[in-house]
Protein backbone atom coordinates (compact mmCIF):
# COMPACT_ATOMS: atom_id res chain seq x y z
CA UNK A 1 0.00 0.00 0.00
CA UNK A 2 0.90 3.50 -0.83
CA UNK A 3 2.66 5.45 2.84
CA UNK A 4 1.86 9.33 2.85
CA UNK A 5 5.15 10.12 2.41
CA UNK A 6 4.03 13.04 0.13
CA UNK A 7 2.79 16.65 1.93
CA UNK A 8 4.69 19.39 3.25
CA UNK A 9 6.30 19.83 6.72
CA UNK A 10 3.67 19.49 9.38
CA UNK A 11 5.11 18.95 13.33
CA UNK A 12 2.61 19.64 15.79
CA UNK A 13 2.44 20.52 19.01
CA UNK A 14 2.05 17.01 20.04
CA UNK A 15 4.43 14.42 17.49
CA UNK A 16 1.16 11.97 18.86
CA UNK A 17 -0.85 14.13 16.30
CA UNK A 18 1.30 14.57 13.15
CA UNK A 19 5.08 14.69 12.85
CA UNK A 20 6.02 15.28 9.29
CA UNK A 21 9.34 16.89 9.00
CA UNK A 22 10.97 18.12 5.92
CA UNK A 23 14.43 19.63 5.98
CA UNK A 24 15.99 20.70 2.38
CA UNK A 25 13.04 19.17 0.16
CA UNK A 26 10.46 20.90 -1.28
CA UNK A 27 7.43 19.37 -2.83
CA UNK A 28 6.29 19.85 -6.88
CA UNK A 29 2.69 19.35 -8.35
CA UNK A 30 2.24 16.98 -11.13
CA UNK A 31 -0.64 17.98 -12.89
CA UNK A 32 -0.45 15.48 -15.47
CA UNK A 33 1.13 12.56 -16.85
CA UNK A 34 3.23 11.90 -14.08
CA UNK A 35 3.98 8.81 -12.55
CA UNK A 36 2.18 10.40 -8.75
CA UNK A 37 0.10 13.68 -8.42
CA UNK A 38 3.78 15.41 -6.58
CA UNK A 39 6.79 14.39 -5.78
CA UNK A 40 9.70 15.72 -3.58
CA UNK A 41 12.80 16.94 -5.03
CA UNK A 42 16.17 18.62 -3.11
CA UNK A 43 16.54 22.49 -2.56
CA UNK A 44 19.25 24.00 -4.30
CA UNK A 45 23.00 23.83 -3.15
CA UNK A 46 25.30 26.26 -2.72
CA UNK A 47 27.36 27.42 -5.78
CA UNK A 48 30.54 29.53 -4.74
CA UNK A 49 30.59 33.01 -6.44
CA UNK A 50 33.14 34.67 -4.71
CA UNK A 51 34.34 36.27 -1.42
CA UNK A 52 33.19 40.15 -1.18
CA UNK A 53 35.18 41.55 1.96
CA UNK A 54 34.98 39.99 5.61
CA UNK A 55 31.53 39.43 5.86
CA UNK A 56 28.91 38.94 6.83
CA UNK A 57 26.98 39.76 3.64
CA UNK A 58 24.37 42.49 4.98
CA UNK A 59 22.07 43.86 1.63
CA UNK A 60 22.50 42.90 -2.04
CA UNK A 61 21.20 44.97 -4.91
CA UNK A 62 21.15 45.16 -8.26
CA UNK A 63 20.27 48.74 -9.57
CA UNK A 64 16.57 49.03 -11.56
CA UNK A 65 18.46 50.92 -14.56
CA UNK A 66 21.87 48.87 -14.21
CA UNK A 67 21.59 45.60 -14.32
CA UNK A 68 25.14 44.40 -14.96
CA UNK A 69 26.27 45.61 -11.54
CA UNK A 70 25.86 44.44 -8.54
CA UNK A 71 26.53 46.20 -5.03
CA UNK A 72 27.45 44.13 -2.10
CA UNK A 73 27.16 45.39 1.44
CA UNK A 74 29.57 42.83 3.33
CA UNK A 75 30.42 44.31 6.86
CA UNK A 76 30.65 47.66 6.65
CA UNK A 77 32.00 47.85 3.56
CA UNK A 78 30.19 48.31 0.44
CA UNK A 79 31.55 47.03 -2.69
CA UNK A 80 30.22 46.81 -6.64
CA UNK A 81 30.97 43.86 -9.03
CA UNK A 82 29.95 43.87 -12.63
CA UNK A 83 28.69 41.31 -14.37
CA UNK A 84 31.50 38.57 -14.46
CA UNK A 85 31.68 38.65 -10.99
CA UNK A 86 35.17 39.60 -10.83
CA UNK A 87 37.53 41.26 -8.21
CA UNK A 88 35.18 43.47 -6.14
CA UNK A 89 35.73 47.37 -6.37
CA UNK A 90 35.29 48.61 -2.93
CA UNK A 91 33.23 52.30 -3.35
CA UNK A 92 32.22 53.48 0.36
CA UNK A 93 31.51 52.70 3.91
CA UNK A 94 28.42 52.32 6.17
CA UNK A 95 27.91 51.78 9.84
CA UNK A 96 26.01 49.26 12.49
CA UNK A 97 25.86 44.97 12.15
CA UNK A 98 22.58 44.53 10.85
CA UNK A 99 20.76 44.15 7.72
CA UNK A 100 20.70 46.97 5.52
CA UNK A 101 17.61 48.08 3.67
CA UNK A 102 18.46 49.04 -0.10
CA UNK A 103 16.29 51.19 -2.72
CA UNK A 104 17.60 52.98 -5.75
CA UNK A 105 15.99 55.52 -8.61
CA UNK A 106 18.09 54.98 -11.15
CA UNK A 107 21.03 56.91 -10.41
CA UNK A 108 20.88 56.69 -6.64
CA UNK A 109 21.29 54.04 -4.32
CA UNK A 110 20.10 54.46 -0.85
CA UNK A 111 21.56 52.47 1.93
CA UNK A 112 19.40 52.86 5.39
CA UNK A 113 21.49 51.34 8.63
CA UNK A 114 18.74 51.45 11.33
CA UNK A 115 20.24 55.36 11.65
CA UNK A 116 22.90 56.78 9.43
CA UNK A 117 22.11 56.33 5.78
CA UNK A 118 24.04 56.55 2.72
CA UNK A 119 23.78 57.61 -1.05
CA UNK A 120 25.99 56.10 -3.72
CA UNK A 121 25.17 58.14 -7.47
CA UNK A 122 25.96 55.15 -9.95
CA UNK A 123 26.79 57.81 -12.86
CA UNK A 124 29.33 60.09 -10.81
CA UNK A 125 30.80 56.95 -8.47
CA UNK A 126 30.73 59.73 -5.47
CA UNK A 127 29.75 57.48 -2.50
CA UNK A 128 28.70 59.25 0.58
CA UNK A 129 26.47 59.45 4.15
CA UNK A 130 22.99 61.90 4.24
CA UNK A 131 24.81 65.02 6.06
CA UNK A 132 21.37 67.00 5.47
CA UNK A 133 20.60 68.50 8.63
CA UNK A 134 16.75 67.44 8.90
CA UNK A 135 17.46 63.87 7.79
CA UNK A 136 16.15 61.94 10.77
CA UNK A 137 17.89 58.49 9.96
CA UNK A 138 16.15 55.42 7.87
CA UNK A 139 15.26 52.19 9.40
CA UNK A 140 13.95 51.12 5.85
CA UNK A 141 13.89 52.73 2.45
CA UNK A 142 11.58 52.52 -0.71
CA UNK A 143 11.38 54.18 -3.82
CA UNK A 144 7.97 55.36 -4.80
CA UNK A 145 7.61 57.80 -8.42
CA UNK A 146 10.45 59.25 -8.23
CA UNK A 147 10.88 60.12 -4.43
CA UNK A 148 12.66 57.99 -1.74
CA UNK A 149 10.19 56.80 1.52
CA UNK A 150 11.64 55.83 4.41
CA UNK A 151 10.57 55.63 8.37
CA UNK A 152 12.07 57.31 10.91
CA UNK A 153 13.81 55.38 13.73
CA UNK A 154 11.42 54.72 16.89
CA UNK A 155 8.47 56.96 15.71
CA UNK A 156 5.45 56.85 13.52
CA UNK A 157 6.81 59.42 11.07
CA UNK A 158 7.62 58.30 7.67
CA UNK A 159 9.50 60.81 5.05
CA UNK A 160 10.30 61.56 1.73
CA UNK A 161 13.15 63.06 0.15
CA UNK A 162 13.13 65.44 -2.69
CA UNK A 163 12.34 64.48 -5.84
CA UNK A 164 15.35 62.20 -7.70
CA UNK A 165 17.73 63.70 -5.06
CA UNK A 166 18.25 61.32 -1.74
CA UNK A 167 20.67 64.22 -0.24
CA UNK A 168 17.58 67.12 0.20
CA UNK A 169 15.94 66.04 2.92
CA UNK A 170 13.32 68.41 3.52
CA UNK A 171 12.31 69.03 7.91
CA UNK A 172 8.38 69.27 6.53
CA UNK A 173 8.23 66.78 3.98
CA UNK A 174 7.02 63.82 6.68
CA UNK A 175 3.78 62.39 8.20
CA UNK A 176 2.59 60.26 10.70
CA UNK A 177 1.13 56.98 10.80
CA UNK A 178 -1.81 57.96 13.01
CA UNK A 179 -4.42 55.06 12.49
CA UNK A 180 -3.35 53.67 15.39
CA UNK A 181 -0.81 54.61 18.23
CA UNK A 182 1.82 52.05 17.73
CA UNK A 183 5.55 52.79 16.41
CA UNK A 184 5.96 52.97 12.58
CA UNK A 185 8.23 49.71 12.07
CA UNK A 186 8.64 49.62 8.35
CA UNK A 187 8.11 51.10 4.79
CA UNK A 188 7.50 48.80 2.07
CA UNK A 189 6.05 50.13 -1.22
CA UNK A 190 4.31 47.84 -3.68
CA UNK A 191 2.38 48.89 -6.59
CA UNK A 192 3.13 52.14 -6.33
CA UNK A 193 1.58 52.08 -2.71
CA UNK A 194 3.56 52.94 0.36
CA UNK A 195 2.96 49.90 3.04
CA UNK A 196 3.24 51.25 6.40
CA UNK A 197 4.09 48.48 9.07
CA UNK A 198 3.61 49.50 12.41
CA UNK A 199 3.91 47.10 15.40
CA UNK A 200 0.14 46.17 15.98
CA UNK A 201 -1.54 48.15 12.11
CA UNK A 202 -0.68 48.55 8.71
CA UNK A 203 -1.58 51.89 6.76
CA UNK A 204 -1.31 52.22 2.64
CA UNK A 205 -0.59 55.65 1.59
CA UNK A 206 -0.43 57.02 -2.00
CA UNK A 207 1.57 59.64 -4.19
CA UNK A 208 -1.69 61.93 -4.12
CA UNK A 209 0.88 64.86 -5.58
CA UNK A 210 -0.06 67.07 -2.88
CA UNK A 211 1.98 70.39 -2.22
CA UNK A 212 3.77 69.85 1.69
CA UNK A 213 4.02 66.12 2.19
CA UNK A 214 3.13 63.98 -1.57
CA UNK A 215 1.15 61.10 0.34
CA UNK A 216 -2.15 60.42 1.35
CA UNK A 217 -3.97 57.82 2.96
CA UNK A 218 -5.66 55.49 1.59
CA UNK A 219 -9.22 55.45 2.88
CA UNK A 220 -10.25 51.48 3.86
CA UNK A 221 -6.89 50.25 3.51
CA UNK A 222 -6.42 50.32 7.20
CA UNK A 223 -5.71 46.51 8.79
CA UNK A 224 -5.38 45.51 12.61
CA UNK A 225 -2.60 43.25 11.81
CA UNK A 226 1.19 44.73 12.70
CA UNK A 227 4.39 43.51 11.85
CA UNK A 228 6.92 41.74 14.19
CA UNK A 229 9.87 42.05 12.60
CA UNK A 230 10.73 45.31 10.27
CA UNK A 231 13.00 42.74 8.19
CA UNK A 232 10.72 40.08 7.27
CA UNK A 233 8.61 42.53 5.00
CA UNK A 234 9.32 40.92 1.51
CA UNK A 235 7.67 41.27 -2.36
CA UNK A 236 6.50 37.65 -3.62
CA UNK A 237 3.65 36.25 -6.08
CA UNK A 238 3.12 40.21 -7.29
CA UNK A 239 2.37 40.73 -3.35
CA UNK A 240 3.77 40.90 -0.04
CA UNK A 241 4.65 39.05 2.98
CA UNK A 242 5.62 39.12 6.49
CA UNK A 243 5.85 37.81 9.79
CA UNK A 244 3.16 39.38 11.81
CA UNK A 245 1.98 40.98 15.09
CA UNK A 246 -0.80 42.19 17.00
CA UNK A 247 -2.26 43.17 20.89
CA UNK A 248 -3.64 39.69 20.36
CA UNK A 249 -0.50 37.56 19.86
CA UNK A 250 2.62 37.27 17.30
CA UNK A 251 4.14 34.26 14.80
CA UNK A 252 1.93 34.41 11.83
CA UNK A 253 3.64 34.72 8.50
CA UNK A 254 0.42 37.12 6.19
CA UNK A 255 0.33 37.40 2.46
CA UNK A 256 -1.21 40.68 1.15
CA UNK A 257 -4.77 39.73 0.10
CA UNK A 258 -5.99 43.35 -1.45
CA UNK A 259 -5.28 45.49 1.63
CA UNK A 260 -5.79 42.91 3.91
CA UNK A 261 -3.95 40.11 5.97
CA UNK A 262 -4.19 36.56 5.11
CA UNK A 263 -2.51 34.17 6.62
CA UNK A 264 -0.67 31.57 5.10
CA UNK A 265 1.35 29.90 7.69
CA UNK A 266 0.04 26.71 9.27
CA UNK A 267 -0.73 25.72 13.23
CA UNK A 268 2.85 23.53 13.49
CA UNK A 269 4.77 26.59 11.79
CA UNK A 270 3.34 29.48 14.37
CA UNK A 271 3.87 26.61 17.26
CA UNK A 272 7.56 26.39 16.15
CA UNK A 273 7.95 30.36 15.72
CA UNK A 274 6.95 30.90 18.91
CA UNK A 275 8.95 28.53 20.85
CA UNK A 276 11.77 30.86 19.41
CA UNK A 277 11.05 33.66 22.47
CA UNK A 278 12.85 36.86 20.63
CA UNK A 279 11.42 36.91 16.84
CA UNK A 280 12.15 40.62 16.46
CA UNK A 281 15.17 39.87 14.79
CA UNK A 282 13.87 37.79 11.57
CA UNK A 283 15.02 38.58 8.00
CA UNK A 284 13.13 37.29 5.07
CA UNK A 285 14.65 37.25 1.55
CA UNK A 286 11.97 35.75 -1.97
CA UNK A 287 13.10 34.12 -4.82
CA UNK A 288 11.75 32.07 -7.60
CA UNK A 289 13.71 29.32 -9.34
CA UNK A 290 11.71 26.78 -11.94
CA UNK A 291 8.07 28.50 -11.70
CA UNK A 292 8.68 27.92 -7.48
CA UNK A 293 8.36 31.24 -5.36
CA UNK A 294 9.79 31.13 -2.33
CA UNK A 295 9.37 32.79 0.89
CA UNK A 296 12.76 32.53 3.34
CA UNK A 297 12.18 33.31 6.48
CA UNK A 298 15.00 32.92 8.93
CA UNK A 299 15.16 33.23 12.51
CA UNK A 300 18.94 34.64 13.79
CA UNK A 301 18.47 34.53 17.36
CA UNK A 302 16.81 30.52 17.34
CA UNK A 303 19.32 29.31 14.30
CA UNK A 304 16.78 28.51 12.31
CA UNK A 305 15.41 29.16 8.25
CA UNK A 306 11.75 27.87 7.52
CA UNK A 307 10.71 28.28 3.89
CA UNK A 308 6.93 28.70 2.03
CA UNK A 309 6.23 27.71 -1.43
CA UNK A 310 3.27 29.81 -2.71
CA UNK A 311 3.61 27.69 -5.73
CA UNK A 312 2.04 24.89 -4.18
CA UNK A 313 1.65 26.64 -0.81
CA UNK A 314 3.50 24.32 1.44
CA UNK A 315 6.10 25.02 4.34
CA UNK A 316 9.56 23.55 4.38
CA UNK A 317 12.71 23.87 6.58
CA UNK A 318 16.00 25.23 5.07
CA UNK A 319 18.85 24.13 6.68
CA UNK A 320 23.26 24.04 6.79
CA UNK A 321 24.65 21.06 8.82
CA UNK A 322 27.00 21.32 11.26
CA UNK A 323 28.40 18.88 13.92
CA UNK A 324 25.53 16.84 13.39
CA UNK A 325 22.69 19.07 13.77
CA UNK A 326 20.69 21.06 11.51
CA UNK A 327 21.66 24.99 11.18
CA UNK A 328 20.12 28.02 10.25
CA UNK A 329 20.63 28.17 6.47
CA UNK A 330 23.97 30.40 5.44
CA UNK A 331 21.71 32.32 3.30
CA UNK A 332 21.16 36.04 4.53
CA UNK A 333 20.29 38.06 1.50
CA UNK A 334 19.40 37.77 -2.17
CA UNK A 335 19.11 39.23 -5.46
CA UNK A 336 18.57 38.12 -9.31
CA UNK A 337 21.96 38.81 -10.99
CA UNK A 338 22.60 37.41 -14.69
CA UNK A 339 20.11 35.39 -14.50
CA UNK A 340 21.11 33.30 -11.25
CA UNK A 341 20.15 33.91 -7.65
CA UNK A 342 22.29 34.92 -5.55
CA UNK A 343 22.47 35.20 -1.96
CA UNK A 344 25.04 36.23 0.58
CA UNK A 345 26.32 34.47 3.66
CA UNK A 346 25.21 35.54 7.21
CA UNK A 347 28.93 34.92 8.98
CA UNK A 348 31.64 35.67 6.08
CA UNK A 349 31.63 37.80 2.66
CA UNK A 350 30.84 34.47 0.56
CA UNK A 351 28.51 35.44 -2.23
CA UNK A 352 26.56 32.23 -3.52
CA UNK A 353 24.43 31.27 -6.58
CA UNK A 354 20.99 28.56 -5.65
CA UNK A 355 22.09 25.52 -7.96
CA UNK A 356 19.35 23.21 -8.32
CA UNK A 357 22.55 20.86 -9.90
CA UNK A 358 24.82 21.49 -6.72
CA UNK A 359 24.02 19.03 -3.86
CA UNK A 360 26.16 20.76 -1.41
CA UNK A 361 26.48 24.09 0.53
CA UNK A 362 29.38 25.16 -0.32
CA UNK A 363 31.64 21.90 -0.76
CA UNK A 364 29.71 21.97 3.09
CA UNK A 365 27.37 18.32 3.64
CA UNK A 366 23.58 19.55 2.86
CA UNK A 367 21.60 17.00 4.83
CA UNK A 368 17.95 16.21 3.61
CA UNK A 369 15.23 14.73 5.59
CA UNK A 370 12.04 13.46 5.56
CA UNK A 371 9.58 12.23 8.12
CA UNK A 372 6.32 11.16 7.98
CA UNK A 373 3.48 8.40 9.43
CA UNK A 374 3.56 4.98 7.81
CA UNK A 375 -0.27 5.04 7.84
CA UNK A 376 -1.96 7.48 6.28
CA UNK A 377 -4.85 9.63 8.06
CA UNK A 378 -7.48 7.92 9.53
CA UNK A 379 -6.11 4.59 8.59
CA UNK A 380 -4.91 3.41 11.85
CA UNK A 381 -6.89 0.89 13.69
CA UNK A 382 -4.03 0.85 16.63
CA UNK A 383 -3.83 -2.56 16.19
CA UNK A 384 -0.54 -3.99 15.58
CA UNK A 385 0.89 -4.54 12.42
CA UNK A 386 4.07 -6.37 11.28
CA UNK A 387 6.00 -4.24 8.49
CA UNK A 388 7.44 -7.08 6.41
CA UNK A 389 9.12 -4.52 3.93
CA UNK A 390 9.18 -0.49 2.82
CA UNK A 391 10.44 0.55 -1.01
CA UNK A 392 11.12 4.28 -1.60
CA UNK A 393 10.16 5.49 -4.75
CA UNK A 394 12.94 7.60 -5.83
CA UNK A 395 15.67 8.31 -8.44
CA UNK A 396 18.09 6.30 -8.21
CA UNK A 397 21.67 5.82 -10.22
CA UNK A 398 22.42 9.11 -9.33
CA UNK A 399 25.07 11.92 -10.73
CA UNK A 400 27.98 12.30 -8.76
CA UNK A 401 28.87 15.75 -7.48
CA UNK A 402 32.81 15.76 -9.14
CA UNK A 403 35.70 15.23 -6.66
CA UNK A 404 39.78 15.49 -7.05
CA UNK A 405 41.39 13.04 -8.12
CA UNK A 406 43.43 10.83 -5.51
CA UNK A 407 45.81 8.00 -6.23
CA UNK A 408 45.04 4.16 -6.19
CA UNK A 409 40.83 5.02 -5.70
CA UNK A 410 38.35 3.52 -8.34
CA UNK A 411 37.32 5.78 -10.82
CA UNK A 412 34.22 6.10 -13.11
CA UNK A 413 33.29 8.69 -15.59
CA UNK A 414 29.85 9.92 -16.38
CA UNK A 415 29.09 7.17 -19.28
CA UNK A 416 30.37 4.90 -16.91
CA UNK A 417 33.35 4.10 -17.92
CA UNK A 418 35.40 2.17 -15.12
CA UNK A 419 38.92 3.52 -14.66
CA UNK A 420 41.67 3.23 -12.35
CA UNK A 421 44.55 6.02 -11.33
CA UNK A 422 47.92 6.22 -12.75
CA UNK A 423 49.35 3.88 -10.69
CA UNK A 424 47.96 0.95 -12.36
CA UNK A 425 47.93 0.15 -15.69
CA UNK A 426 44.57 2.01 -17.35
CA UNK A 427 45.45 5.88 -17.43
CA UNK A 428 43.27 8.86 -16.82
CA UNK A 429 42.88 10.61 -20.05
CA UNK A 430 39.79 12.49 -18.98
CA UNK A 431 39.81 15.82 -17.30
CA UNK A 432 39.28 15.89 -13.54
CA UNK A 433 36.14 17.66 -14.12
CA UNK A 434 34.51 14.63 -15.69
CA UNK A 435 35.73 12.14 -13.30
CA UNK A 436 33.61 10.67 -10.91
CA UNK A 437 34.11 8.33 -7.35
CA UNK A 438 31.99 5.46 -7.82
CA UNK A 439 30.64 4.63 -3.71
CA UNK A 440 26.64 3.88 -3.75
CA UNK A 441 25.31 7.24 -2.30
CA UNK A 442 23.46 5.65 1.27
CA UNK A 443 19.99 6.55 2.03
CA UNK A 444 19.33 6.19 6.13
CA UNK A 445 16.10 5.02 7.22
CA UNK A 446 14.72 4.91 11.30
CA UNK A 447 11.46 4.46 12.59
CA UNK A 448 9.63 5.46 15.95
CA UNK A 449 6.89 3.62 17.48
CA UNK A 450 6.14 5.97 19.97
CA UNK A 451 5.13 8.55 17.67
CA UNK A 452 8.21 10.47 17.19
CA UNK A 453 9.43 10.27 20.86
CA UNK A 454 11.85 7.53 20.48
CA UNK A 455 13.89 6.36 17.37
CA UNK A 456 15.52 3.32 15.69
CA UNK A 457 19.47 3.03 14.97
CA UNK A 458 19.77 4.25 11.40
CA UNK A 459 19.60 1.51 8.67
CA UNK A 460 21.70 2.37 5.83
CA UNK A 461 21.01 1.31 2.05
CA UNK A 462 22.75 2.15 -1.42
CA UNK A 463 20.53 3.93 -3.87
CA UNK A 464 23.14 2.65 -7.26
CA UNK A 465 26.06 3.49 -8.40
CA UNK A 466 26.20 6.28 -11.27
CA UNK A 467 24.43 4.43 -14.18
CA UNK A 468 22.36 2.44 -11.73
CA UNK A 469 18.98 3.49 -13.03
CA UNK A 470 17.40 -0.33 -12.32
CA UNK A 471 18.48 -0.12 -8.52
CA UNK A 472 15.52 -0.71 -5.76
CA UNK A 473 15.91 0.95 -2.42
CA UNK A 474 14.14 -1.69 -0.20
CA UNK A 475 14.35 -1.89 3.73
CA UNK A 476 13.11 -5.85 4.41
CA UNK A 477 12.51 -7.10 8.25
CA UNK A 478 11.18 -3.48 10.06
CA UNK A 479 9.74 -5.47 13.22
CA UNK A 480 6.01 -5.41 14.65
CA UNK A 481 4.58 -2.05 15.82
CA UNK A 482 4.26 -1.96 19.70
CA UNK A 483 3.52 0.57 22.19
CA UNK A 484 1.54 3.12 20.41
CA UNK A 485 0.44 1.01 17.17
CA UNK A 486 2.16 4.18 15.49
CA UNK A 487 4.97 4.11 13.46
CA UNK A 488 6.72 7.20 12.06
CA UNK A 489 9.66 6.19 9.32
CA UNK A 490 12.26 9.31 8.47
CA UNK A 491 14.67 8.58 5.59
CA UNK A 492 17.67 10.69 4.95
CA UNK A 493 20.59 11.39 3.05
CA UNK A 494 23.92 13.15 2.78
CA UNK A 495 25.69 12.22 -0.25
CA UNK A 496 25.91 14.87 -2.96
CA UNK A 497 23.23 13.47 -5.31
CA UNK A 498 20.30 14.35 -7.13
CA UNK A 499 17.28 13.67 -5.17
CA UNK A 500 13.63 13.23 -6.10
CA UNK A 501 10.98 11.26 -4.39
CA UNK A 502 8.03 10.19 -5.89
CA UNK A 503 6.55 7.68 -2.84
CA UNK A 504 6.96 4.56 -1.04
CA UNK A 505 5.50 1.57 -0.47
CA UNK A 506 4.60 -0.28 2.92
CA UNK A 507 4.11 -4.32 2.63
CA UNK A 508 2.21 -4.77 6.30
CA UNK A 509 0.02 -7.01 7.80
CA UNK A 510 -2.21 -6.49 10.36
CA UNK A 511 -3.00 -8.40 13.49
CA UNK A 512 -5.86 -8.48 15.84
CA UNK A 513 -3.97 -7.29 19.10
Amino acid sequence: MKTPILGSSYVARSVNAADSRMVNLFPEAVPEGGKEAAFLQRAPGLKFLQAVGSGPIRGLWVAKAHTDQMYVVSGVNVYKLNSTIGTPTLIGQVSGTGPVSIADNGTQIFFACNGPSYIYNIDTGVFGPITDPDFPGAVTVGFLDGYFVFNEPNSQKVWVTALLDGYDINALEFASAEGSPDGLVAVNVDHREAWLFGTNSIEVWYDAGLADFPLARIQGAFNELGLAAAFSVAKLDNTLFWLGRDDRGQGIVYRANGYTGQRVSTHAVEWQIQQYGDISDAIAYTYQQDGHSFYVLTFPSANATWVYDAATQAWHERAGFQNGQFTRHRSNCQCNFNGAIVVGDFENGNIYQFDLDVYADNGQIQKWLRSWRALGTGQNNLNRTTQHSLQLDAQAGHFMEPVPVEEDVFLITENGMRLTTQNDDLLITETPETVYVNPEPQFMLRWSDDGGHTWSNEHWLGGGAVGQYGRRIIWRRLGMTLKLRDRVYEVSGTDPIKIAIMGAELHGQGTNA
